[in-house]
């Protein structure tokens, strides 16, 4: 049974409690994205409305790119150390993100060896057309250029066409805006983790990825700060829940 500890991804304690002296196999984490306050030229944020307070949920977003480097020196680094020599570092990340995430897996003396894109289905229409829109994307982070295949390995899926909720999870388990669908995560825990192994989020939302960890035979070690969205990640890793 996994257990998503309530607490933060820059806190030590928090991956204490979660590997609880174990060390991940492989990180694959969808941590905030760099998603920027607009604000008017007074200073106050542009989709405020008639003076109420912005609720973005559990979109978290920053004043500047200087604020979510800040932000990825503090959380990524600390993950990183979890690891055992070789895991792989999978993670989501939109266009500003980028540049930061890459900046500080360099100086930990790692290297993005490709890209992992999502191609998001549009609503389906009239007609037989359905579009499809690059979405997000995972860099795919490794110390080492990536090996040959073997005969026995999995194929490296690169890219995935999906909705956001084509298997009901997401609205089953609260909706969340950064939710994962399984048919976009399977291809990336068969690629990059082994039946067995564990896999560390330190931003498990609803739980999508750890959740797709256990369907598959793996382990998982999971870390939320907001507690609404602990409590609805532990509901779906229970048992029961599987």
């Amino acid at each position: 049974m996994a257990t998503c500890v309530s607490g933060d991804a820059r806190d030590e304690e928090s991956y204490a409690a979660a590997l609880r002296g174990d060390r991940a196999d492989a990180l694959i984490t969808d941590p905030p994205y760099c998603l920027l306050t607009r604000r008017r030229k007074t200073g106050e944020p542009r989709d405020a409305h008639a003076g109420r307070k912005i609720d973005h949920g559990p979109v978290l977003r920053f004043d500047s790119v200087r604020e979510y480097r800040a932000f990825t020196r503090a959380w990524l680094p600390l993950a990183v150390s979890q690891l055992r020599r070789g895991a792989p570092l999978i993670v989501w990340t939109n266009f500003l993100g980028k540049e930061p995430i890459t900046t500080v897996v360099s100086s930990l003396g790692y290297g993005v060896v490709g890209e992992f894109v999502w191609a998001k289905k549009t609503t389906e229409h009239a007609g037989n057309e359905q579009l499809l829109r690059v979405y997000e994307t995972a860099l795919v982070v490794s110390r080492e250029p990536l090996p040959p295949l073997g005969d026995a390995d999995p194929a490296r899926c690169w890219c995935v066409a999906a909705g956001y909720d084509d298997d009901g999870e997401a609205a089953r388990w609260g909706s969340h805006p950064n939710h994962k669908p399984f048919s976009v995560l399977d291809p990336l825990l068969r690629a990059w983790s082994r039946p067995g192994q564990l896999v560390l989020d330190p931003f498990a939302g609803s739980g999508s990825i750890p959740a797709a960890a256990l369907r598959l035979g793996r382990r998982a070690a999971c870390i939320e700060i907001e507690p609404e969205w602990t409590a609805r990640a532990n509901d779906r890793l229970s048992p029961m829940a599987r």
